[in-house]
């Protein structure tokens, strides 16, 4: 498929998303801020409306047909998820409010009862800070160790050095499926592979693949998995945690309250079955139905071909912006990787960049996208980022690029 025949994806979806037809300082709005947060298309605002202007109510708890209509979507909503990732069952998926969330639900249900002093926790120099507190509190707990697999040379995840890491001691293995800064593809399988030939439990930070291609939990073989509804055209506020049923059911609740109880005593209680245990109190029940809106939206298109069309974007990208003066890329340049680039332009600040930028009503992300560790590693305080989605299309980069030109020719003669 090439671009001339796959861009026809974004022609089709752009009219279902409204906020792109509009105009920021009296230009078209330009959207490249995707690997923060999506749009939401019209499917998902009308899921949102609909729940609360017919059926709103709580679920689970009523016998009345509201209730019944409500939990009737919820319950619908999470097997439209389990289905997405190829889940063995819904039960293995828990609603959270985003990816951090759940990863701090592994962290204190798992890690801090698990986890002893000496233990190793590996994860890379790489990880969004979500992937990364929650293990230092662990660890700050606990005793157990934090290791850090490096970069290659070509900035990607270094499966040797990780090999070297690797010991009896290592218990947990936590890594991005794909870098929101770097945007390369880890190597999940092998990395599974890997710890488990060690004994080790694997959870992937899913946040940036979820969105953007097929995902497969069985064929990952991960233990643990998390995405955020925000980044997949869902609300905000909403999010997931996959695990598997084994291990769900033997960690101890994340907080207590109503609805994640069996029986409940003065004293004591008994806890319910998953995945009803981690979720107590009144869910996001609006926000998990357009979940599900979002998610069959985007089966209405097709993962792989929401990929393909991504990856050609992602190429051109490329290409364009290694045509402009003084500019550095960051991550892999070439194969298949994230639908977005971080860069630095010589002498000029990322805000400086993006403020200009937002001018010619061009949206892009500027700072260390929460990866203050890895901008350390690679010597920068701060990059940009064009991140890209299926709504988005090539006529789109080519503005970009002219505007990105005009301000780097705007500071050369600022700075000359």
């Amino acid at each position: 498929m090439t671009i001339a025949s796959s861009r026809c994806l974004a022609d089709l979806c752009r009219a279902d998303f409204p906020i792109l037809a509009q105009r920021v300082h009296d230009r078209p709005l330009i959207y490249f801020d995707n690997a923060a947060t999506s749009q939401k298309p019209l499917a998902v605002l009308n899921a949102l409306e609909t729940y609360y202007r017919c059926y709103n109510a709580n679920v689970h708890r009523g016998v009345h047909t509201l209730s019944a209509q409500a939990t009737t979507a919820y319950e619908g909503a999470r097997e439209t998820v389990a289905r997405f990732i190829n889940a063995s069952s819904a039960a293995e998926v828990i609603y959270t409010r985003n990816a951090s969330e759940a990863i701090n639900l592994v962290a204190r249900s798992w890690g801090m009862t698990t986890l002893e002093a000496g233990d190793e926790i590996i994860l890379s120099v790489m990880e969004h800070h979500s992937n990364l507190i929650p293990w230092q509190f662990v660890a700050q707990q606990t005793g157990a160790c934090l290791k850090f697999v490096e970069l290659t040379p070509e900035q990607t995840f270094d499966l040797a050095h990780y090999e070297e890491l690797l010991s009896d001691r290592t218990r947990l293995v936590a890594v991005a499926h794909v870098s929101n800064t770097l945007g390369c593809l880890n190597p999940i399988p092998d990395i599974v592979r890997l710890a488990h030939a060690k004994g080790a439990r694997v959870l992937v930070d899913a946040c940036q693949s979820v969105p953007h291609l097929p995902i497969d939990v069985q064929q990952l073989g991960c233990d643990w998995l998390v995405a955020s509804g925000h980044k997949m055209c869902a609300p905000t506020g909403i999010g997931f945690l996959w695990g598997r049923a084994e291990l769900l059911r033997q960690m101890p609740p994340f907080l207590g309250g109503g609805e994640m109880i069996a029986d409940v005593f003065l004293d004591h209680a008994t806890y319910a079955d998953i995945p009803h245990k981690f979720e107590a109190g009144t869910p996001a029940i609006a926000e998990a139905i357009a979940l599900g809106a979002a998610i069959d939206y985007l089966n209405q298109w097709g993962m792989e071909r929401i990929h393909a069309y991504e990856q050609e974007l992602t190429a051109y990208l490329f290409e364009r912006l290694q045509t402009l003066p003084n500019v550095t890329l960051y991550g892999p340049t070439a194969g298949e990787r994230a639908a977005l680039a971080s860069f630095t332009v010589a002498q000029v600040h990322p805000h400086d960049l993006s403020t200009i930028l937002d001018q010619a009503g061009i949206a892009i992300r500027a700072g260390h996208h929460c990866t203050q560790p890895l901008h350390r590693y690679l010597g920068v305080q701060s990059t940009a980022r064009a991140s890209l989605y299926f709504y988005n299309t090539r006529e789109e980069i080519d503005q970009f690029i002219v505007a990105l030109g005009e301000a780097i020719d705007f500071f050369g003669e600022v700075f000359a």
